[in-house]
C-alpha cells in the first residue's frame, strides 16, 4: 500500500461526502441546515487503523434481535468475527448480514471515544467484497472510513442499536467525529444508545 496515495484517496472521499451533504436532495441534513454546513469533522487519516484481517466465519450463524431507534426490533445475522489489536488491546468485532444471500458485511461498533469525540451511539463500517478484500481473500477493515449513523444528523431516520458485543474497550481515533446538532442546541450525545443505518 502506498501510504500517501491511500491518504489522498481518503481525503478525496471525505470531500465528496461533504459535497453530498451540502447539496444533494438525499442528504441526511435537514434542508435548513445545509446552507450553513461547513463540512464533517474527522481524525486525520491514520494507517495504524487500517487492518487486513481474516474473517473467522461462524459455523452456525446465529440471529441477533436488535431494537431500533423507532422502538421496533430487527434481526441481524451474525456471520463471523474479526480479531485485531489496538494500543496493545485485543479486540473482536462481530460482522453481520441482513440475510444469507448478501455479500456486504455490516460492522456497527462503539468505542471509548463514543459520547466524547465521536457520536454517542457508535459508528459503522460497510464492507463490500469488491472494494474491501485483498487478492488473498483478507478483508480490509479500515476505521478511517468509519461513519456516523444518519440519526446523528436528523431525527427522521430510525435504525438498529449497536449490539453490546461490539462495544470496544479501546479508543478508535479514526474516521468521523461527532457532529454537533443545530439550532435546538442538541448534540450527538443527546441519545447515547441510539444508532441508525440507512435503510
Amino acid at each position: 500500500m502506498d501510504v500517501e496515495q491511500w491518504k489522498q484517496q481518503v481525503q478525496t472521499e471525505r470531500a465528496q461526502k461533504d459535497i453530498f451533504f451540502a447539496s444533494h436532495p438525499q442528504s441526511p441534513l435537514p434542508a435548513e441546515a445545509r446552507s450553513h454546513f461547513s463540512g464533517l469533522a474527522y481524525w486525520p487519516p491514520d494507517p495504524g487503523y487500517r487492518f487486513e484481517l481474516t474473517l473467522h466465519e461462524h459455523a452456525e450463524k446465529s440471529v441477533r434481535e436488535v431494537q431500533d431507534t423507532g422502538g421496533h426490533k430487527r434481526e441481524l445475522l451474525c456471520w463471523g468475527e474479526f480479531r485485531f489489536a489496538v494500543d496493545s488491546g485485543t479486540c473482536t468485532l462481530q460482522a453481520y448480514k441482513s440475510n444469507p444471500g448478501e455479500d456486504r458485511l455490516f460492522l456497527p461498533f462503539r468505542d471509548q471515544t463514543s459520547g466524547r469525540k465521536s457520536y454517542g451511539a457508535g459508528r459503522y463500517l460497510d464492507l463490500e467484497p469488491i472494494q474491501n478484500q485483498t487478492q488473498t481473500g483478507l478483508w480490509i477493515v479500515d476505521f478511517n472510513h468509519a461513519y456516523n449513523p444518519w440519526c446523528a444528523y436528523s431525527d427522521a431516520y430510525v435504525c438498529p442499536f449497536v449490539p453490546p458485543e461490539n462495544w470496544l474497550r479501546v479508543a478508535i481515533r479514526a474516521g468521523e467525529k461527532a457532529f454537533p446538532r443545530g439550532a435546538d442546541g442538541s448534540t450527538d450525545g443527546r441519545n447515547e444508545q441510539q444508532g441508525v443505518h440507512p435503510s
